[in-house]
């Protein structure tokens, strides 16, 4: 968001007709493993995920330590992350390798069926055409977070709905629910001149920042705004894809976000109506830094954050994937990531979504993946941080 904080949306199931599975209720469930259970384990450069759990420590260590850190108890408590994120601040004399052997055992998550594998997609940082003043063809405006917009995390209030929030508008008191996306876009938000402030060339294009969370606006003068989520107006996130299947338009085997592009571009007339199906609608903030931020608040690192079900995974997680390649043609994904971002899509045990980073490859994998793959959790040895 996804965004946070950079709530990223997950691509292909917003898209596709996977939504509302049995397995996105399933539990999940761990069981002890090994490092040669993880198919490709010595062939992955894990430097690349120490680099982003590192971010990850930063989050941590701030953390009360005596709190847990998941539902499950084999998750540990904030200690027990904090002694490898304290080893990790040190000068390494081990590698990246060797550093998670030593502090984390492999846990196999398990959705209560008899295969365990889940679906596994890809978001990006998108790139768009704008201009911070309305003219020509920039007619398209993106807009920041009302200051009447509340959000509240549910788990604050009750642990068993931790990563489930809602937002509404406070009136006489109480919480009621804000524009939807139909009335956002008509400028129906109180005060909505004010919060325009930066428009682009294409309806479409700000349709997909959303589902992306962040990107990179390419403006008129030749400067670059960097923007990422700042907030959601409330509403459940509608998967359009999955809309378009129904009414027999798309074919669900062959749905992705280049197909999903190509019928909005070829039925203008009826483009706004199917967008506006999805009543959730994504303020923006202006970032600075090296790239968007995930929902844990750290920057995103391509190819190694993973944004995943907050309910069931906290943030900081080391986790390895083992999924179909992304496309055809594109090596299989056998990899350490990071739990660094969430979706409002993103519902179930082993469901995953990879952050491919910026660019036009980027774009190609996040926009056709939808891979079916198995995850383990990298859990702390009880016995190292004592």
């Amino acid at each position: 968001m996804r965004v946070r904080i950079l709530f990223f949306l997950p691509l292909l199931l917003l898209l596709s007709a996977c939504a509302g599975t049995p397995l996105e209720t399933a539990p999940l469930t761990l069981s002890p493993a090994s490092y040669d259970d993880l198919p490709g384990w010595t062939a992955d450069h894990q430097i690349e995920a120490l680099a982003a759990f590192g971010k990850s420590c930063a989050v941590i260590n701030a953390k009360p330590a005596e709190h847990p850190v998941g539902a499950d108890p084999a998750m540990g408590t904030y200690a027990q992350w904090q002694a490898p994120c304290r080893a990790l601040a040190q000068p390494l004399t081990t590698d990246a390798r060797t550093f998670f052997e030593t502090w984390f055992t492999p846990w196999r998550a398990e959705n209560g069926s008899w295969h365990n594998e889940g679906l596994f997609t890809g978001y990006y940082e998108a790139a768009l055409h704008g201009s911070r003043v309305q003219h020509d063809r920039y007619q398209y405006p993106l807009r920041v977070r009302p200051q009447d917009l509340v959000m509240v995390e549910l788990g604050d209030f009750r642990p068993d709905l931790k990563g489930q929030r809602i937002a509404g508008r406070v009136i006489q008191g109480q919480l009621k629910p804000f524009e939807d996306r139909a009335s956002i876009n008509a400028g129906r938000l109180p005060n909505d001149p004010a919060l325009r402030f930066v428009w682009v060339d294409n309806p479409v294009d700000a349709f997909f920042l959303q589902v992306q969370g962040s990107g990179r606006i390419i403006l008129d003068d030749g400067s670059v705004l960097r923007v990422g989520y700042d907030g959601q107006n409330g509403w459940p996130y509608t998967a359009i894809g999955r809309e378009l299947i129904k009414r027999g338009e798309l074919d669900k085997d062959h749905v992705s976000m280049q197909a999903i592009r190509a019928w909005l571009a070829a039925h203008p007339g009826e483009a706004y109506e199917v967008m506006n199906l999805n009543r959730s609608y994504v303020f923006f903030k202006v970032l600075g830094g090296d790239g968007p931020l995930g929902a844990q608040g750290v920057v995103l690192t391509p190819g190694r954050s993973l944004a995943v079900d907050h309910a069931r995974i906290p943030y900081g997680i080391p986790i390895w994937v083992d999924a179909d390649a992304p496309m055809d043609g594109a090596p299989r994904i056998d990899r350490l990531v990071v739990a660094q971002d969430t979706g409002g899509a993103i519902r179930g045990p082993i469901r995953g979504d990879l952050f491919w980073g910026y660019g036009p490859q980027a774009e190609q994998y996040a926009g056709q993946m939808k891979a079916q793959g198995r995850m383990w959790l990298l859990l702390p040895k009880p016995q190292k941080w004592r």
